[in-house]
């Protein structure tokens, strides 16, 4: 990954800081946002001309910013790299009108064969350097795959190309390094992504703690609370739950141990409120924009779409801590140490009015693209007519830094990631995976679900949320939808399973983050984690067998699905942490318990499980509701502590 761009030489400052400016103004200016026609139409006459200049803009930051060893020496060398890129861009750039008339992607001059050899290398370099090695290596695979598909066993082999054939597709077709997700990021994403950053670099994270802990920090469990709500909106903008982690959890983890929680606790509720950030609208990082180009939706589409399942998780989480705090006895932060809310609200007024400008683009007036580079402007505008706050030119350069850092990032693996699809493309493959996975499921939805949930955990181990969403939405949901499924549920499915690797040992690297501002053991955390977001590895199989949760329904349905799975979380909440909220302590010791808690958490499941024909269950919806009900009620009467009687929900500080 990315060294820390705070100790960069000012040189490199200062270009990283005009690549990130010359990058919002290509994309603000093929949106048509300064006039009806692009002040560069005198040279970007086509989408390929931006895209490559984008890509000549952004991939040299890749070399200069990730050098190829710790020390100073080889700054020549990655030098170098940033040059050839450029000029192979250059190149490219040049030539983008001769290569659609021509159709140089089946059949280039020499000169293009060989400068598409060095620009598939450099993307394959900057791979290596941003994603790190476990993509490197399954894009290399893949990019390469098309050379010997014919060599290969039936089930995986497709149709063959000459490596100068292969090259040319990947670098010169709309179908592979300019491919769908590297349009999601040049067309949508951009926007988005500096807007995000802008909100944390003008305070935002803390405006968004600060408001947490005045609404939220008085209450049992407070501060873990302030943790969900701070974290979850923090991860919606950044899109990368280590980075979360980072930085809002060396506020909040502290805090939560301040409280009277124990370090793993802490730390474990601060990674799941981070991964949970990712998967909640209105942002969603990036991966909502490249879902919505997949499924060819608008983005609020997306969205509201992810809306119910998000706040599902939110509730688990939220639903847990409150009844771990009742059971501990743990009280909220007295009032007086807590910020005011009125307060909180004069002094960040203006990022809640940057958030309605969004969100009133966004929905009702449907300018997505536009949309975050307006809520931006509005945003940088406001902040520096505050006099507290208001940005000096270092911390306009720090912006600037961080700016050109992510999009740096972000384009390289888009590009990598188009490679894996150009491979697809080219052989025919993908077509033929399909039919395999259709084959091995023996045409049962619930099995290609589960064998879609394992890939989703197996491949967001080694890469980014982004990089092994847009890889299974390629290979895997296509069965899946082909099975049967919903496809924005199929979609939505993939992503919050490949989002569990998280928050899940042996990997879990959000928990692992936390567990370093704790300093709690990491596995501990990890455990502790995979316990309280518990709730995650449900949701996605309730809207994939319910598509009413992601408002593919009536609204009666709608309502009547997420209040079933709303009870469902309460009691599997309670029956996790021994204490059910209106109830009281369900607690009692020795088998008795035990086995009540289980029947608790079973009703619950029961009562949340949709009564889907792919599960095999005959029961209609009532008949499972009412079976639930009486299964919890027992396991509730069985495991309930008579001796520990205070119910008295969300009490607060005196």
């Amino acid at each position: 990954m990315s060294k820390d761009t705070d100790n960069l030489p000012t040189p490199l400052r200062w270009l990283t800081g005009i690549a990130a400016l010359t990058s919002a103004f290509l994309a603000m200016d093929s949106l048509r946002l300064f006039s009806e026609n692009p002040l560069l139409d005198f040279a970007i006459t086509l989408q390929n001309h931006y895209y490559y200049a984008l890509i000549g803009v952004l991939l040299p930051l890749c070399f200069l910013l990730n050098p190829s060893f710790s020390n100073n020496k080889t700054y020549w060398f990655d030098g170098f790299l940033g040059c050839l890129a450029l000029i192979v861009c250059a190149f490219f750039f040049a030539n983008a009108e001769t290569m659609l008339d021509y159709g140089w992607e089946f059949s280039a001059p020499d000169s293009a064969v060989w400068m598409s050899y060095v620009l598939w290398a450099l993307i394959m370099e900057g791979v290596r350097r941003t994603g790190g090695w476990i993509l490197f290596v399954l894009v290399l695979v893949f990019s390469l795959y098309p050379i010997f598909a014919e060599s290969l066993p039936g089930p995986i082999s497709g149709m063959a190309s000459t490596p100068a054939d292969t090259a040319a597709y990947h670098v010169m077709s709309i179908e592979s390094i300019l491919g769908l997700p590297f349009r999601a990021f040049a067309q949508l994403v951009i926007g988005f992504l500096i807007f995000g950053i802008a909100l944390q670099k003008t305070g935002g994270g803390r405006f968004f703690i600060n408001l947490a802990f005045a609404a939220f920090g008085h209450v049992r469990g407070g501060s873990a609370k302030v943790a969900i709500v701070s974290s979850g909106l923090m991860g919606s903008m950044s899109g990368s739950v280590i980075t979360n982690v980072l930085t809002t959890g060396q506020m909040t983890i502290p805090a939560m141990e301040k409280n009277g929680m124990e370090k793993e606790y802490a730390a474990g509720v601060e990674s799941c409120a981070s991964t949970g950030g990712v998967l909640l609208p209105p942002i969603m990082g990036s991966t909502a924009f490249v879902m919505a180009t997949f499924l060819n939706v608008a983005y609020t589409t997306v969205a509201l779409a992810a809306a119910i399942p998000a706040f599902l998780y939110f509730f688990g989480l939220f639903m847990q801590i409150d009844a771990y705090a009742a059971r501990k006895g743990l009280v909220g932060t007295p009032k007086e140490e807590l910020p005011s809310l009125s307060e909180t609200m004069k002094q960040g007024w203006y990022y809640i009015a940057a958030f309605l400008v969004l969100i009133f683009l966004l929905v009702y007036l449907q300018r997505e693209a536009v949309a975050p580079f307006i809520a931006t402007g509005l945003l940088l505008l406001l902040n520096q007519l505050s006099p507290e706050y208001r940005w000096n030119l270092n911390q306009a350069g720090d912006f600037l830094v961080a700016t050109g850092k992510l999009l740096m990032e972000l384009l390289t693996i888009m590009a990598g990631v188009g490679l894996i699809v150009g491979a697809l493309s080219i052989t025919g493959l993908s077509g033929t995976l399909v039919n395999d996975l259709l084959y091995l499921a023996g045409d049962s939805p619930l099995v290609l679900l589960l064998m879609g949930a394992f890939c989703s955990f197996i491949l967001g181990i080694g890469m980014t949320v982004t990089a092994a969403y847009v890889f299974l939405a390629i290979v895997l949901a296509p069965a899946l939808i082909q099975g049967g499924l919903e496809p924005m549920s199929v979609h939505l499915f993939i992503l919050y399973w490949g989002m569990l690797s998280f928050i899940t040992p042996p990997v879990a690297l959000g928990a692992f983050a936390a567990a370093s501002i704790a300093g709690s053991s990491a596995l501990a955390t990890g455990f502790k984690a995979m316990r309280l977001g518990s709730v995650i590895y449900f949701i996605p199989f309730f809207f994939v067998l319910e598509p009413a949760l992601i408002l593919s329904g009536t609204w009666w349905e709608t309502i009547f699905a997420a209040a079933k799975v709303g009870v469902g979380i309460i009691l599997i909440a309670g029956s996790l942490q021994s204490y059910l909220f209106g109830i009281g302590h369900v607690d009692k010791e020795g088998v008795q318990g035990i086995v009540g808690r289980i029947l608790m958490g079973i009703g619950g499941g029961v009562i949340a499980l949709p009564a889907s024909g792919m599960l095999g269950i005959n029961l209609g919806p009532l008949a499972l509701l009412l079976l639930g009900v009486v299964v919890s009620v027992l396991g509730v009467f069985i495991s309930f502590n008579t001796a520990k009687s205070d119910a008295a929900p969300f009490s607060a500080a005196d």
